[in-house]
């Protein structure tokens, strides 16, 4: 039994954890030396979905394998089958040491063996955007493709659609056969521009300060908020872009007194120098002004650590769900391979993955173009997840967001909003 194999066992040692018993298959299976053997629930598979993520990464190996062992649990119900065909599964690393969320020379490498290798009609994964933007176009031009890569945590939106903060080229350039291959079941990063807009309405800040660092994200998230800030008849009173490689931000804070704002949104990374921004802006808008900033600020006890008693009270969002918004079966998957975390887009984002990717198969006849197409026409009702689908470019049409509050130097979740 192979290292990868005799992990996922340990994961989930309830589950059938065995190839088709003879070891004979009809699939061609994907080199053991990048991925586990095929488990097929004792079945011979007719064709092969593979799972791409970081295995060797010791940041995100217990995640990685609780997510592998979903999919795993899911394929079970199903009986390793789609529809008409039978289904072999295998799990490969993307990762070394060196480069935990993905070692992009990796990343390149497997997405030529799955476009190589026949027998594999969908891919799911990756952890990390900048790996899914290598294995994207590779997928599309696969041969009897494209290739559909289905992604439980990939939030950056160049790999879809178009915003302010895209690099060039982005998102035509990841698809050299014309046709869409890549879809996300986790919101993408410009969703949360929306949902704290729609946060600031909820706590009626009629007036905002708008801020970014200038970088891709902060422009996303911050043009995003700023749209949807508009239609919900917010004022944007001011907006500037702080350097996070200064120290001093008193200019920023007389900004934000002049504009009499009642909130800022802080659209962009959170940085060593930060702390002094929050208390400045803290400062300018008082006690009871609102401060609100995306993950990219993210842990919440780091903006505590960084600023101290002026990030009292402020609002972080992340992208994902609670364990009670989970349909039964996603609550017992999340129990069974959690424990589960907030906004981890973890083990039930990949099971509703494969369900998405069993779903679009046993709609299909089997064959890449095929199962590809079908998954753009994926409606799931009450699924692990919720009920959702897909819309042209790839992305989830259920945007749910994470709010956290700053409290006594801890995030306390607040309240869950669905981006508009």
């Amino acid at each position: 039994m192979g290292v990868i194999r005799v992990a996922l066992c340990a994961v989930a040692a309830s589950l059938a954890c065995t190839a088709a018993s003879d070891g004979s298959t009809s699939v061609a299976p994907l080199p053991q030396s990048v991925c586990s053997p095929v488990f097929s629930g004792g079945r011979t598979p007719q064709v092969l979905i593979a799972s791409d993520l970081p295995v060797r990464a010791f940041r995100f190996h217990a995640t990685t394998l609780q997510m592998q062992a979903a999919m795993r649990f899911v394929l079970g119900l199903h009986g390793y089958r789609a529809g008409k065909l039978s289904i072999g599964y295998q799990a490969c690393d993307d990762s070394n040491p060196q480069e935990e969320s993905g070692d992009l020379s990796k990343c390149a490498a497997n997405a030529k063996l799955y476009a190589g290798d026949r027998s594999v009609v969908g891919v799911i994964g990756t952890w990390s955007s900048p790996c899914a933007a290598v294995e994207i176009p590779l997928l599309d031009a696969a041969p009897g493709g494209p290739l559909a890569l289905v992604s439980p945590s990939n939030t950056n939106p160049g790999l879809t659609h178009a915003t302010a903060g895209n690099a060039a080229g982005e998102p035509d350039r990841y698809y050299p056969a014309h046709v869409r291959n890549f879809l996300r079941l986790i919101s993408p990063d410009d969703a949360q521009g929306g949902a704290d807009a729609l946060l600031a309405a909820h706590l009626r800040a009629r007036t905002i300060f708008v801020l970014t660092d200038g970088s891709g994200y902060g422009l996303s998230v911050t043009e995003a908020f700023r749209t949807a800030a508009l239609r919900l008849g917010l004022a944007i009173v001011g907006s500037a872009t702080w350097n996070p490689a200064r120290r001093r931000f008193d200019g920023i804070r007389r900004s934000v007194e002049a504009a009499r704002a009642a909130a800022v949104f802080l659209g962009g990374f959170g940085c060593p120098t930060c702390g002094e921004l929050i208390r400045e802006l803290r400062s300018a808008i008082g006690p009871t002004g609102t401060l609100i900033v995306p993950d990219g600020w993210s842990p919440a006890g780091g903006i505590a650590k960084a600023a101290g008693a002026a990030a009292e009270g402020a609002y972080l969002s992340v992208p994902g769900t609670t364990l009670a918004r989970l349909s039964p079966l996603g609550r017992t998957i999340a129990r069974r391979f959690g424990p589960y975390r907030l906004g981890s887009g973890g083990p039930a984002y990949a099971a509703e993955a494969m369900e998405v990717m069993l779903d679009a198969i046993a709609r299909s006849d089997g064959t890449r173009a095929s199962v590809n197409s079908a998954l753009f026409t994926t409606h799931i009702r009450d699924g692990i997840l919720g009920t959702f689908g897909f819309d042209r470019n790839g992305d989830t049409t259920y945007n749910p967001i994470l709010i956290f509050r700053l409290s006594h130097g801890k995030g306390v979740l607040d309240r869950v909003l669905v981006a508009p």
